[in-house]
């Protein structure tokens, strides 16, 4: 028995079709004596019984032959008895406040009546498909873009899971506007023309495209997009290039860490007991309900000489506790180099200790400056080395690097590159390993020179693609703040992450007018594309209920099939 409805009709208030002669032959449109749509909508403000008045087309050939209200479908989406501003609020509260379901429904439950699992279905089946809808209708505005000043195209994919397809995105970089998003099982040539040629379908001029430089990628924007500029990413280019001089300064920063562990580890360590120097106990702070005591220390009533003990005891540790520090930096290449970064802040501590000591000499600090000297003097040939490998990139960036420089073509900048990777090969005689280091730069810059300098000279196209990086880092983060779970986080995007990735209006109002506009039949469509993309997830689950029901219902669908001949 099915559920009565917990609302009831109010006066019912009906719409008119707004045509009054037939878009395809031009004659008279006829009213009818009937209604149709009649349904009781919730919005937010009020809860509404609607319905509309068609008109019909005297001529049968002409199709449709009735014509809605474009009012009516303005309230609601077919099928939907929650208004437009009710889906966009969910979708808003979600995406830009970041909320969970259950906070949406909470706030929404004050104003209308609907249950929590219906705010679920409400931003999967509606709000996501209706975006994406709307995005749909930039359509004319990029072929206008297109015409005007060529699109520049912005493509990268998000790391797979385990196995699973990748997600990857196309937008046009002077709008914002996503072209494609979706998923990819293979990452060759054949799957990325598949992926790619509804854009070159289109038949609008491409100015340019910027990604990664992958193999699969590369051929197959050379066969879709013909005699297009294609721009390399010159981060990814720097990344490449500093590989063996990152994992040289990785295996660096853990010999020094050890070696500083070796020779000081008892005295850095973190001590819980008094000290000899008679301070007070140096307790952890506790807060909350029942929290620690504040101590209370006044100076002026200790004696001379212990509040001298005292400071020197605070000096000590904010010493050792910088060495503690130092122990625990992590690198982030190509430039971040955190072997290099903890040599130079240790030399930099060494030179303060001895400033310390030689003022007045303090058993500890003694044995710290000679731990850190012994110390630094094992790795210092490695760190002659990787500076001078760190500075190659460096110079490297600078020079690829527009910031503070005149205007400059790209093959100036091209001229000032090759002249650099010369003055690296003059250098690196000086060890077998900076010839390792130069011989790397030199193979990577070869390799990424096609795709280098393009965007010095077309206007808007950036020098590197991290801005989709960018876009999936953010989806990350949001999904994450609203399930508080990584493997929730990692599902989702499986599941809806290309629908997630679709950028929305800047305001809840214009999203309600957006939503609200788009076609009927393009939003069953795009909901039809949400249901077919998560079929395959419906055994995917660790509830025993679901996954009883599926299994129950795939046993009734393999029943039904004629037995196959034995």
């Amino acid at each position: 028995m099915r559920t009565p409805s917990g609302l009831y009709r109010t006066r019912t208030t009906v719409y008119k079709c707004e045509l009054d002669y037939c878009p395809q032959c031009g004659q008279e449109l006829e009213e009818v004596n009937y209604w149709n749509g009649l349904k009781t909508v919730q919005t937010m403000s009020e809860v509404k019984t609607i319905a509309y008045r068609p008109k019909c087309c005297p001529r049968d050939t002409c199709l449709p032959t009735k014509w809605g209200s474009a009012n009516w479908q303005r309230i609601a989406p077919k099928y939907s008895t929650f208004g437009y501003d009710v889906i966009a609020e969910i979708g808003w509260q979600r995406q830009k406040s970041r909320m969970d379901f259950g906070r949406v429904h909470t706030e929404l439950s004050r104003a209308i009546h609907i249950s929590e699992s219906q705010v679920r279905y409400l931003y999967h089946q509606n709000y996501l498909p209706l975006l994406a809808c709307h995005e749909r209708q930039h359509l004319s505005e990029l072929e206008a873009l297109a015409h005007r000043s060529g699109l520049l195209l912005g493509l990268d994919g998000l790391m797979p899971e385990g196995g699973e397809p990748q997600l990857w995105i196309v937008r046009e970089l002077q709008s914002g506007w996503t072209l494609r998003s979706g998923w990819m099982t293979r990452q060759d040539e054949t799957a990325f023309v598949e992926f790619l040629q509804p854009i070159a379908d289109l038949k609008l001029p491409i100015k340019a495209v910027i990604s990664d430089k992958q193999c699969g990628l590369l051929l197959g924007i050379k066969v879709v997009f013909k005699n297009t500029l294609h721009g390399f990413c010159q981060v990814h280019y720097l990344d490449n290039a500093a590989e063996p001089i990152a994992s040289a300064d990785e295996q660096m920063k853990i010999e020094l860490r050890q070696s500083v562990r070796s020779e000081v580890g008892e005295l850095i360590r973190h001590k819980s007991l008094c000290s000899e120097q008679g301070t007070e106990n140096n307790q952890p702070v506790v807060t909350g309900i029942v929290p620690s005591p504040v101590p209370v220390v006044d100076s002026t009533q200790l004696e001379p000489e212990k509040a001298v003990k005292q400071e020197q005891e605070k000096i000590v540790q904010e010493l050792l506790g910088r060495v503690r520090y130092l122990l625990t930096l992590k690198g982030r290449p190509p430039f971040r180099l955190a072997g290099i970064e903890m040599f130079t802040r240790l030399q930099e501590l060494v030179s303060c200790l001895q400033v310390l000591v030689k003022h007045q000499s303090e058993p500890r600090l003694l044995k710290l400056l000679t731990g850190l000297q012994k110390a630094i003097a094992t790795t210092l040939p490695q760190y002659l080395e990787l500076s001078q490998a760190a500075a190659w990139l460096v110079d490297l960036a600078d020079i690829l690097d527009p910031d503070g420089k005149p205007p400059r073509t790209g093959q100036q900048v091209q001229v000032e590159w090759q002249a650099c990777l010369k003055k690296i090969e003059t250098q690196e005689h000086l060890s077998p390993r900076l010839q390792e280091f130069s011989t790397k730069i030199h193979k990577v810059s070869r390799s990424y020179a096609p795709g280098l300098f393009h965007t010095y000279d077309v206007p808007g196209l950036p020098r590197t693609n991290n801005g989709r990086e960018t876009d999936f880092r953010k989806l990350r983060h949001r999904l994450l703040s609203t399930t508080g779970q990584i493997g929730a986080t990692k599902r989702l995007l499986l599941r809806e992450g290309a629908w997630e990735l679709i950028p929305g209006p800047a305001s809840l109002p214009d999203t309600i007018a957006a939503i609200s506009n788009v076609q009927q039949d393009q939003f069953l469509q795009e909901r039809q594309r949400v249901r077919i993309h998560r079929t395959p997830f419906r055994l995917h689950t660790r509830s025993a209920r679901l996954a009883e029901t599926q299994l129950k219902k795939l046993t009734r669908q393999w029943a039904s099939l004629p037995a196959s001949p034995s």
